[in-house]
Formats: C-alpha cells, sequence, structure tokens
C-alpha cells in the first residue's frame, strides 16, 4: 500500500487551513442563524395590559408624564372599529401586528386603519400621550413639564404621522396602553421578537369596582362590547354580566398561564399589579412599577402622583375618561356604597374565580357590603416563577 509523506510545514498549513474555514463557516453561519437575540437598541417596550375601566388611563399617565417615555393610548382601537370582524379573536393577530410595528416606532402601520386625509389627531386618544404635545413632534411642552391636553388640541394637531413616528426613536421607552387582548399567547411573538425587549404590567381591579364603572360608561363601550362578546345576541339585561365573566377570564387565563406555566422566555418580563394597591400606596407601587421597567422617578413625578392621588371626591360621569385630581382610596371603595347588592352579588357569581385568584374577598350582605371598616383586599404574597423544561414548550403562536 503507498504511503504518502508529508513534511511538518505543510500539516501546519492545512490545519491552519481548516482553522481558517471553521472560522469563516461559523461567521457566516451566525449572520443567517444568530444564537444570541440581535440587540433592540437599548429600548425597552412596555405592554400596559389591562381591561376598560380599571385604572389604566391613570397608570397609562404615570408613564406618559414620565420625560423618558413614548406613550399611545390604546392603538388597537383603530383595528377594532375598523375591520368588520365577528369578534376579538379574529381580530388578535391583527392587534398584535399593530403592536410589534408600533414599538419598533414605525407608524405607517397605522395607515391601514385611518382616513385618507389624517392628522395626528386621528389617532386615538393622542392628545393623551405627552411625547406628541413635546418635542420634535410638537414644540408645545418641553420633556421635563407635564403636558396639558387642551393645549396639546389646540397647537400639536400635524398633517400625518411623521412627525409622531420620528419622535418615537428619540425615547428610551415605548409604552403601549391596551385593553384587548384576552390571553397571553398572542403575546408570544412579541416575547420573543430578538428586537424587542418587552415588559408586561397586567393591570387588575376589584370585578365590582369595574361594573360600577362601566355602568357610568356604558353607552361608550357598547361596540366594544359587541366585539368581546363576538357579535352573540345577548339580552341587554345580560350583557355587562357576560362582558365582566369574558374580561374576569381573561385575567385568569394571563395570570396562571404567567404563574402557574410560564414559558422560559416570560422569566422577569411579567408583572401583575391591583389597582387597589396603587390607590392605598401609590408611591410605592409606582416606584416598583418604575423599577420593573427600568424608569427613575423625579421628584416633579412624585409630586404629580401625589396631587392626582390625593384630591377631593370621586370624580364625575363626566371625567369617566379624565385624569383629574380625585381621592384614590375613595374611588377605590366607590362601589361599596353605590352598587346594588344584587348586582354585587351577580358580578361575585360570574367572576368567582377570578376574584378568588387575585385577591378580592366576597360580601355575603348588603351590610357587609357597605361596612367600610371590613377589608376586602387580600394582601399580595410574593411569587416565585416556575420554570418548566425547555423541550416541552411548545408555545403558542394563536
Amino acid at each position: 500500500m503507498p504511503r504518502c509523506k508529508v513534511n511538518l510545514s505543510t500539516m501546519i498549513f492545512l490545519v491552519i487551513l481548516q482553522g481558517a474555514a471553521v472560522v469563516l463557516f461559523c461567521g457566516w453561519y451566525m449572520e443567517l442563524s444568530p444564537c444570541s437575540p440581535a440587540p433592540s437598541n437599548g429600548k425597552v417596550h412596555v405592554l400596559l395590559l389591562s381591561s376598560w375601566r380599571s385604572g389604566s388611563s391613570f397608570l397609562g399617565q404615570v408613564f406618559s408624564q414620565h420625560p423618558s417615555v413614548y406613550y399611545l393610548m390604546e392603538p388597537a382601537w383603530h383595528v377594532w372599529t375598523r375591520l368588520q370582524k365577528p369578534g376579538a379573536r379574529l381580530l388578535r393577530m391583527a392587534v398584535r401586528d399593530l403592536l410589534r410595528s408600533v414599538f419598533q416606532c414605525d407608524l405607517s402601520v397605522m395607515e391601514a386603519y385611518l382616513p385618507e386625509n389624517h392628522n395626528v389627531s386621528t389617532l386615538f386618544m393622542w392628545s393623551h400621550s405627552r411625547a406628541l404635545c413635546s418635542p420634535p413632534a410638537c414644540p408645545l411642552t418641553p420633556r421635563t413639564e407635564f403636558s396639558n391636553q387642551t393645549w396639546c388640541k389646540q397647537a400639536c394637531d400635524a398633517r400625518g404621522l411623521q412627525w409622531a413616528q420620528d419622535a418615537c426613536s428619540t425615547y428610551s421607552h415605548v409604552v403601549l396602553k391596551e385593553v384587548r387582548f384576552f390571553e397571553l399567547e398572542s403575546l408570544y411573538p412579541l416575547l420573543q421578537d430578538p428586537s424587542l425587549d418587552l415588559r408586561i404590567i397586567h393591570l387588575v381591579r376589584d370585578p365590582r369596582a369595574v361594573l360600577k364603572s362601566r355602568e357610568e360608561a356604558a353607552k361608550a363601550l357598547m361596540r366594544d362590547n359587541a366585539v368581546v362578546l363576538e357579535q352573540r345576541t345577548i339580552p341587554a339585561a345580560e350583557v355587562q354580566y357576560q362582558v365582566m365573566q369574558e374580561i374576569c377570564r381573561s385575567h385568569v387565563r394571563i395570570n396562571e398561564r404567567a404563574i402557574l406555566k410560564p414559558p422560559p422566555f416570560l422569566e422577569g418580563r411579567y408583572k401583575m399589579v391591583r389597582y387597589e394597591d396603587i390607590a392605598r400606596n401609590p408611591l410605592k407601587e409606582i416606584n416598583a412599577i418604575y423599577e420593573f421597567v427600568g424608569l427613575e422617578m423625579t421628584k416633579e413625578l412624585e409630586e404629580w402622583i401625589f396631587r392626582v392621588t390625593h384630591g377631593k371626591g370621586k370624580g364625575t360621569k363626566k371625567e369617566a375618561f379624565k385624569i383629574t385630581s380625585r381621592n384614590a382610596a375613595d374611588v377605590a371603595q366607590a362601589w361599596r356604597s353605590i352598587l346594588p347588592h344584587n348586582k354585587v352579588k351577580r358580578v361575585q357569581e360570574v367572576c368567582k374565580g377570578a376574584m378568588s385568584l387575585l385577591g378580592y374577598r366576597t360580601v355575603y350582605s348588603e351590610k357587609e357590603q357597605k361596612s367600610l371598616d371590613i377589608d376586602l383586599l387580600v394582601p399580595q404574597e410574593p411569587y416565585q416563577f416556575s420554570w418548566p423544561p425547555t423541550k416541552t414548550e411548545h408555545p403558542g403562536t394563536s
């Protein structure tokens, strides 16, 4: 059998050549299939996930007024009002894709849902965003100052969305408030997107207080009710309770999925917050929320938060969608003296599971309901995430 002789220099050359080939191959492979997530350019993306009349407008303003935050209130409103689909289930993919684009500061996705000749004012509740009332979107309000919605409407209604889009890239945090998700699985693609650093704040509220607030804003919620109920024909007297049942079920699904069966990519990215805890100790709770998303509290924000949570009264029906100075603790308890006990019993029946999971005690009589010295809020216990083996996870994309 013939033998090949190879000298030492040739062997060294072949080893070096092989090593170079491996390095080039690995570099090529990493470009096509990166093993580590692409950076999100240091930007943090926050989804304030809640339901109607749960205090989300207030918490949204806690984010909006922060000088580092670009905030939009319910951009998915445009999807629900524009697309002629029967219900929330069929609309959730369009909602998720819209959020992905807006998180990435691409507002061109909104064009599909807006009139042909649109202004910034065409965006739902646009003046609730300080970022749209501040440079570079509008010269009216310096970033270090709090915006005034009335003045903003008068001075900042620019043609098109270009200024609003350009402003987004100048902030470290993009925060979107949404009430149109009913399960966590729809958000998995966003949580797994390497270009997003997504944190979820899940805001919940006592269902009895939500019902009371929904009744005060009943007309404004009629269209959304139909979508939540998948356009089913429901007796008028039952609509609110059926909607509340769907909302309560969604809170249970989201919280249980995040706490009991969380996928690995959710670690450190979900925080459940109760409105009542914020009402009782605003600065403590909001500081914890800021810390969770990487924002710093300022002295000016502390003073603003104190003013809007330590006012007088519970607010009027005309102020249902406005952030005014009120007594937050009184607002949280208002249902106990206003809501008839038969309605309290009914909502407790349809939301029994959610109330137990989220820490709201049941009342069994009108006397107990109206005795404000009885605390109906169960103290929250710290929870620990428990991660299942990665190989058993099959994240849903629906």
